[in-house]
């Protein structure tokens, strides 16, 4: 059998599969289907300063090859994460876990980021900016090589642990976005978050979803994440988690080949939720049909 193990940022994985922060809840959940410390480790349910009810239904549409969701970043509060639901996945999970932080503000960024950091079983800290600045007018920090970085640097000056900027795809140059947040001190970026995507009923002729627009994730994006990730990865000198679209142990392959140390799965969660212990344990399979001995070995494969 070939070896799976990769390092990301001091940490080894057993292997490079990673359920996405959205679309694995706090694991406990997935933890009742299958013993979920197979995973290289899992980032959970987007979380943020306060409690956040999230977007009025409905919130997801289903497309041809993936799916609109418009969820509104629905969680606890960062409060109740670190008293409830860390505790619960302590139970099932002894692993680190990749902590996903929104925020629509630096100062709620700096503040969500610090309390995680301080948190033992977290070992990564994954920071997304496609959240809309309320202070910018509106528009997503990862629109802005500078915003992203402002946002980079005020985690990083509370934070201990490896940071993580998770990039939108949503915008015309990803590579000076990624190469900004390396500046501002960025241990690694993940990439990329769903497109914007939009279906209408023909029936009602009115929008699917109540937000009108929502974030389009599914087989659908895979070769854009993979442009985008080879793009960043031969930019920067740091590691990326590449996603979206991946659906199999041949995608996360592709994903390495083209430049990420580590591979997130995010909707394929919500069409079989054994998609990440297949994706793993069907590795060996690949590895071996391609002649591949050692994963760490093929990471920017494709120059």
């Amino acid at each position: 059998m070939g070896k799976m193990k990769v390092n990301f940022l001091g940490i080894e994985l057993d292997n490079p599969v990673i359920p996405a922060s959205g679309t694995f809840g706090f694991g406990y959940e997935f933890a009742e289907l299958y013993d979920i410390n197979v995973l290289g480790t899992f980032s959970f349910k987007g979380t943020t300063r306060e409690a956040r009810f999230g977007n009025p239904t409905p919130r997801i549409a289903e497309c041809e090859a993936g799916m609109i969701n418009a969820v509104g970043l629905q969680n606890p509060g960062v409060d109740a994460v670190i008293d409830r639901e860390l505790p619960k996945l302590a139970k099932c999970f002894g692993k680190k876990v990749m902590a996903n932080v929104s925020g629509f503000s630096i100062e709620d960024y700096a503040y969500t980021c610090e309390k995680l950091d301080k948190c033992e079983q977290v070992g990564w800290l994954e920071v997304n900016v496609s959240c809309p600045n309320v202070h910018g007018g509106g528009m997503s920090f990862g629109t802005s090589p500078e915003a992203a970085a402002e946002v980079t640097r005020a985690v990083k000056a509370v934070a201990k642990k490896p940071v993580i900027v998770k990039l939108s795809p949503n915008v015309t140059d990803i590579v000076s976005i990624a190469k900004a947040c390396e500046a501002a001190g960025a241990d690694g970026i993940s990439l990329i978050n769903t497109m914007l995507g939009m279906r209408i009923d023909l029936r009602t002729r009115k929008p699917i979803i109540a937000n009108k627009m929502g974030g389009f994730s599914g087989p659908a994006i895979f070769p854009v994440a993979v442009r985008m990730v080879y793009q960043v990865a031969h930019a920067v000198e740091i590691p990326v988690i590449g996603m979206g679209g991946v659906a199999n142990a041949e995608n996360v392959i592709e994903m390495m080949l083209a430049g990420a140390t580590a591979v997130e799965v995010g909707a394929q969660n919500l069409v079989d939720p054994y998609a990440c212990k297949k994706i793993i344990e069907d590795l060996p399979r690949v590895m071996e049909k391609y002649g591949i001995d050692n994963l760490a070995d093929i990471i920017k494969g494709v120059k």
